[in-house]
């Protein structure tokens, strides 16, 4: 059975996964697989049915990446995501970032460097700091994990460099940011009683 694979910009969790395969679905496209920043589609497509699809994607904040180059750049986004917003199990994120994107990719990490910070404006490193605060700051909300254990598994090499990383981006402390959200939440709570 010939297929027909798209990538997909935006695609960042797994709630968009479902979301985009649900909305096609809708639509009478038959998704064979789906997973962050691709769908693959039972099939070969027309122009007409790819016009759709632009327009399924569009609706739903997503957008579809027909130049190679963006492609890759999506997927270096896609492997960073993966990585650092999984599932946590107390081990810690323990990558060499460089070697992993060349042997996913197949292209030599310069190259691949180059041209993410020409299409994204920022570099790789900075992308994935984002990230990694991104995550942080869930961690931080959920409470489930003390900050040494949050930086433990973000592989920062001490509470010290997460704090002061998280500030630099942020511009609080990981305490103040989660005091923040804790009075919040109290607020919310105040308020549905």
């Amino acid at each position: 059975m010939k297929t027909t694979y798209l990538a997909v910009k935006n695609m960042v969790c797994d709630r968009c996964v479902g979301v985009l395969t649900k909305e096609l679905q809708k639509e009478g496209f038959s998704v064979v697989n789906a997973k962050l920043g691709e769908i693959e589609i039972a099939n070969q497509i027309g122009k007409e049915a790819l016009e759709q699809i632009r327009n399924i994607l569009k609706i739903n904040g997503f957008e579809l990446v027909e130049d190679r180059k963006q492609k890759i750049v999506e997927q270096i986004k896609t492997l960073v995501i993966e990585l650092i917003h999984r599932n946590l199990e107390a081990t810690p994120l323990l990558v060499n970032y460089s070697d992993y994107f060349s042997e996913q990719l197949g292209f030599d990490y310069s190259y691949l460097s180059m041209l993410f910070s020409s299409h994204e404006g920022i570099t790789i490193e900075k992308y994935i700091i984002l990230q990694k605060i991104e995550r942080v700051k869930e961690l931080l909300t959920y409470g489930e994990l003390t900050l040494s254990e949050i930086a433990y598994q973000m592989d920062y090499s001490s509470v010290q460099h997460l704090s002061n990383q998280f500030k630099k981006v942020t511009g609080l402390t990981p305490s103040e940011y989660k005091q923040q959200k804790d009075k919040a939440r109290r607020g919310l709570d105040k308020v549905g009683t």
